[in-house]
């Protein structure tokens, strides 16, 4: 069922609404989230398709945010709200609205989303493309339990990290932290099987890939070892090694679908580690909204390092994060670098572990956007 609606308000939505489940035979409200997606008209097409995806495992009310703010002088002075009211179909047991708002009124679309939101129930918003700098502190962030970001979606995607650094608050998440769940997941599980002292390790990935960033800061948070940032082809995030003091435990993806894990003394095996869609990483998000406080932990961790190391040198090449680990240095002498307070100036209280990326071997700026 949808039903269009005309230079209308919130109130008439919530009528609409009301009606169009009792026409269903379902007067009872059975959601219990509302997801909001602020979006333009080139995007919501795919975000709405991962949602209503998502929303099988969480029923939800969608609400899609459409900003028209117009060209000209005149439609910029205009304020009109379009609505589109979905139910039925594609939608499952949950509810979509598609809110078009034109003119002035694109400036305040938290006074259109605010008397829509579910009753007693969380609300999420999410940011396919062009986050705020500050998502907690936008009108429709302050609504929310949990802001859901995505910097593979950016120009740059290091310094979006960065930016949502500076900007985390309790609620924050990114969808290129939750790419990296099943690696993490699986370098875990292999360090219970193999409990030996790492001694340093290498995360590859494809140029400008923040998973491959941030799976490089959260093992040097949690391992307190050097980590070398390496760049491949990809697809996305392809190898982890971890070096112990009893052989190398490495997990290879070369094609994006399947993994080998390789630990001393045991014999290979392949993982299901597949790239998983946008609606399979709503759907984890969905599934917990309280603070992750290890994302919060791992965004903060040394991503100064990963900048500077990725910034270019006077002769056109890739830095050496700022006199940290190269190509040749040993971790020893890495780790007495960092003791010694030399690298990029930081103590060793500071950072105790060295996230360091090596873009040395890239093949030029990466073309498209990368997961």
């Amino acid at each position: 069922m949808n039903i269009d609606l005309t230079d209308t308000t919130s109130g008439e939505i919530n009528v609409t609404l009301v009606k169009a489940r009792r026409a269903m035979g379902s007067p009872a409200v059975g959601m219990v989230l509302t997801l909001v997606i602020v979006t333009d008209e080139g995007s919501h097409y795919d975000a709405l398709k991962a949602a209503n995806e998502a929303s099988k495992e969480h029923p939800s009310r969608i609400l899609v945010v459409i900003r028209r703010p117009g060209r000209s002088p005149r439609d910029r002075a205009m304020a009109r709200l379009d609505a589109e009211v979905r139910m039925g179909g594609e939608t499952g047991t949950g509810e979509t609205v598609l809110l078009r708002l034109h003119g002035e009124l694109a400036s305040h679309a938290h006074s259109v989303v605010l008397p829509l939101l579910l009753p007693d129930a969380p609300v999420v918003v999410w940011w396919p493309a062009d986050t705020p700098e500050h998502p907690s502190k936008d009108p429709l962030g302050t609504l929310a339990q949990r802001r859901i970001t995505d910097a593979a979606e950016t120009e740059d995607p290091v310094m979006a990290l960065r930016t949502r650094a500076g900007s985390y608050a309790p609620g924050d998440t990114d969808l290129a932290w939750t790419r990296i769940t099943l690696w993490r997941s699986v370098l875990a599980a292999a360090l219970d099987q193999k409990q030996a002292r790492v001694l340093r390790a290498e995360v590859q990935g494809e140029e400008y890939n923040p998973s491959t960033e941030l799976l490089a800061l959260w093992l040097a948070d949690r391992l307190n070892v050097p980590v070398e940032r390496t760049v491949s082809d990809g697809p996305g995030l392809t190898a982890v090694r971890l070096v112990t003091e009893e052989g190398d435990i490495c997990l290879s993806r070369g094609d994006g679908a399947l993994a080998r894990l390789t630990v001393p003394g045991q014999p290979d095996r392949n993982v299901a580690l597949h790239r998983r869609s946008n609606a399979e990483l709503i759907a984890e998000e969905l599934r917990r909204l309280d603070p992750d406080e290890t994302y919060a932990r791992t965004i903060r961790f040394g991503l100064d390092r990963l900048l500077a190391a990725s910034e270019p040198t006077a002769d056109g090449t890739a830095g050496d994060g700022g006199g940290a680990t190269g190509g040749e240095e040993t971790a020893e002498e890495t780790t007495e670098k960092a003791a010694e307070g030399k690298g990029d100036g930081e103590s060793a209280a500071e950072s105790p572990g060295e996230a360091v990326v090596d873009r040395s071997g890239g093949k030029g700026k990466a073309k498209g956007r990368t997961r």
